[in-house]
Parts: C-alpha cells; sequence; structure tokens
C-alpha cells in the first residue's frame, strides 16, 4: 500500500511539473490556464506554510520564554517586535507612514549595522588568511577588500578620485561578473534539480 502510495504521488508530481513546464512553452490556452492555476494554488500553499512558519516560530521562543531558557531575553525581544510589525502593517497597511517609520528606523539601521560587523568580519579573515595561507589568491582577496573598504569609507582629509573609480571599476566589472556567474550556478543547479524531480528520482514531496 505505502508503495502504491508512493507511485501515485510521484506521478501527481510529475504530471503537474511537467504541465507547468509546457505551460510556458506552449501557446495553447488550456495549459495557460492549467498552469496559472497550479501557480496560484502553489502561492497559496506557499502563504499557508508562511504562517505555519511564524505561528512555530512564535511557539518556539514562547516555550523558551515560559521555560525561563537561556537567551529568553532575546525570544521576548522577537515575540513584542514581530507582534508589533505584524499589528502596525495590518493595522496601517504595508505603505502607511508608521509601517515606513518602522522600516526606516528600526529595520534598515539594524541592516546597516549587520553590514558594518560583516566588514569588519570581512577584513579580519582576510588577516588570518594571511597568516595562515600566504599565496596570490590571498593577497588578491585582502587587496580587493581594503580597496573596496577605504574607496567607500568617508575618512577625513582622504580625497582620491582615482581610487573611487577603481573601486567602482571593481564593482561594476569583477564583482559584477561573479555574482552571475554565482547565479548560473544557482540556475543550473535549480534545472538539474527539477528535472531530477521530474523524472523521480528526487522526492522531497513525500517529507
Amino acid at each position: 500500500m505505502t508503495r502504491i502510495l508512493g507511485l501515485i504521488s510521484i506521478a501527481i508530481a510529475v504530471a503537474i511539473g511537467v504541465v507547468v513546464l509546457l505551460g510556458f512553452f506552449l501557446d495553447l490556452p488550456v495549459l495557460v490556464s492549467v498552469r496559472v492555476t497550479f501557480l496560484r494554488w502553489a502561492v497559496i500553499l506557499a502563504s499557508i506554510a508562511l504562517v505555519v512558519g511564524v505561528v512555530n516560530l512564535l511557539g518556539v521562543h514562547w516555550r523558551k520564554v515560559s521555560g525561563s531558557q537561556p537567551g529568553s531575553a532575546y525570544s521576548v525581544v522577537l515575540i513584542v517586535s514581530l507582534l508589533a510589525t505584524l499589528v502596525v502593517v495590518g493595522f496601517f497597511g504595508p505603505t502607511a507612514p508608521w509601517s515606513m517609520w518602522v522600516f526606516n528606523y528600526i529595520q534598515v539601521p539594524i541592516e546597516t549595522s549587520l553590514m558594518a560587523i560583516l566588514a569588519v568580519v570581512l577584513a579580519y579573515a582576510a588577516a588570518r588568511l594571511l597568516n595562515r595561507r600566504l599565496n596570490l589568491f590571498s593577497l588578491v582577496f585582502l587587496g580587493t577588500a581594503l580597496l573596496v573598504l577605504v574607496g567607500t569609507a568617508s575618512l577625513p582629509g582622504l580625497d582620491a578620485p582615482a581610487l573611487n573609480d577603481l573601486r567602482a571599476w571593481f564593482e561594476r566589472v569583477p564583482a559584477t561578473a561573479g555574482a552571475r556567474g554565482i547565479l548560473l550556478g544557482v540556475a543550473l543547479g535549480t534545472i538539474a534539480t527539477g528535472l531530477r524531480i521530474l523524472m523521480g528520482a528526487d522526492r522531497p514531496y513525500r517529507g
């Protein structure tokens, strides 16, 4: 019985995947309509999964607070922040002044602080890399990191247009090329994973 249910689940997943895939390539009204319906169902299921995840997050941190576990103070901050954000956005709307105030004066400063910490960690990692493994690639990494940090920082008495131009070139050419290479790799990996699911080799829908 379990084997039969497994084969049925594979057949349903493969059939839906093939229909959605054909709906993108064949301009047939029936396929397009079915594809749109399936995608709407997927959006609904993803929304439900998001709600379940939020509820589970609240439950986990509430148990930490009620049990006085280590780090429960952070759980209190998370719960209060989450509920306050939900109330503000749900009552006033996502683009209302109060919602934008939360975004501009709470979320943006937090993200900026995290990026500042990332810059410090990047410089520390470069120094440790030179200490452990000194080669051409580590020197290129350290030089690029220092160039970007110095070219981005507003240092008093330092006005070097050539340095800013070089930093902009690094961001525009090598960094963009690397980011596109990563995106191409992600796309190829997604295609390979999708083909394995369509062929029944991978079965993530079975849990």
